[in-house]
């Protein structure tokens, strides 16, 4: 392959014509193997280390030949194509569920559009009467008529995560550990391990809210894998509310949030629980909320189930890659 550094911080490499396919020379270089080769030969000082270009040049594998090098990209790159697709679908869905929620709860706009006599756009015939046609007044300011104002802590449980380094692995089973880190990635690769007698409410399955209240506050539907809920994590849950109703509000305060944490003098920011009680939502009649559900609750449920499928998508990649390369996995023309 061809090799030179793009900048003292990236190297470009690319494939020898009619020796090795570029997106061939892509999957090989990240493979664990060629990835560890680099990092046991980075030269520099801590934190401005670097891989010179001779050690990539110089790294050496049993090359498949040209077709078999474009087949096993196709293959590896069909499953990334996917995973990409399903990325792409899931951002026009949460931009869709979000928009539903803003017109509704934020912007009134069907209750806007009853009191001023319009039949509310894009709304079927059963739903819109569910809408008053009138607001009032609120501690909150203007407020559609006969909705109430709750906590956020009054529509769902925040239930906070264990000091899980009190349950250490055993010879048993065990579960990844959940925390901040792997909520922002999103997987529980390479995570902590804990004991799995834990009590079962904190145990996390995906599809389950989960909202960072430390550090980098963060509300995300999880779709890691089972795993074990660890302290600075809220699990979020309700008995009385769907799911999209309270994780579109605690979102919606999570800009406050946000702020209320970075305005502590800490190293690391965070939120308390009476910051739960003072964010206010606004609930409608139950009526009107189980008849919104089936227009948003299966837009989450796409978006999870999207999510695990890029997660099985990618776990079979990372598993024919080392196959394919080490030549154990053959293909056939």
């Amino acid at each position: 392959m061809c090799v030179a550094h793009g900048s003292t911080e990236y190297i470009v490499m690319s494939g020898k014509t009619g020796i090795a396919d570029s997106l061939f020379i892509y999957y090989l270089s990240r493979s664990n193997d060629f990835r560890n080769h680099a990092i046991t030969h980075m030269e520099g000082t801590s934190g401005r280390q670097r891989v010179p270009n001779d050690v990539v040049e110089k790294y050496s594998l049993p090359l498949p030949p040209l077709p078999e090098q474009k087949t096993i990209a196709r293959i590896l790159g069909t499953l990334d194509d996917k995973i990409e697709l399903n990325r792409r679908m899931n951002a026009t869905l949460e931009a869709m569920a979000c928009a539903l929620f803003q017109s509704w709860f934020v912007d009134f706009a069907p209750v806007h559009a009853k009191a001023a006599g319009r039949q509310p756009s894009g709304m079927d015939a059963p739903t819109a009467p569910l809408f008053p046609a009138s607001f009032q007044d609120s501690e909150l300011g203007e407020m559609p008529e006969g909705w109430e104002i709750k906590s956020l802590d009054q529509v769902a449980q925040y239930l906070n995560g264990l000091a899980l380094q009190k349950y250490p692995p055993n010879d048993g089973t065990t579960l990844p550990v959940i925390k901040i880190a792997q909520l922002r990635k999103g997987d529980s690769v390479d995570a902590d391990r804990c004991d799995s007698n834990i009590p079962p409410e904190y145990v996390i399955d995906d599809g389950d809210v989960l909202f960072s209240w430390s550090g980098s506050l963060e509300v995300e539907i999880w779709c890691g894998g089972r795993g074990a809920l660890n302290q600075h994590l809220f699990k979020v849950t309700s008995h009385d509310f769907p799911q999209w109703f309270y994780y579109h509000w605690t979102r919606q305060h999570l800009d406050n949030f946000r702020l209320i944490a970075a305005s502590k003098a800490t190293t690391m920011g965070h939120i308390q629980r009476k910051h739960l009680t003072e964010a206010k939502v606004l609930v409608p009649p139950m009526s009107l909320i189980k008849t919104l559900t089936p227009s948003i609750q299966p837009l989450l449920d796409k978006i999870v189930a999207n999510r695990i499928q890029s997660r099985t998508l990618a776990t079979l990649r990372n598993t024919l890659l080392p196959q394919f390369l080490s030549g154990t996995l053959q293909i056939n023309h």
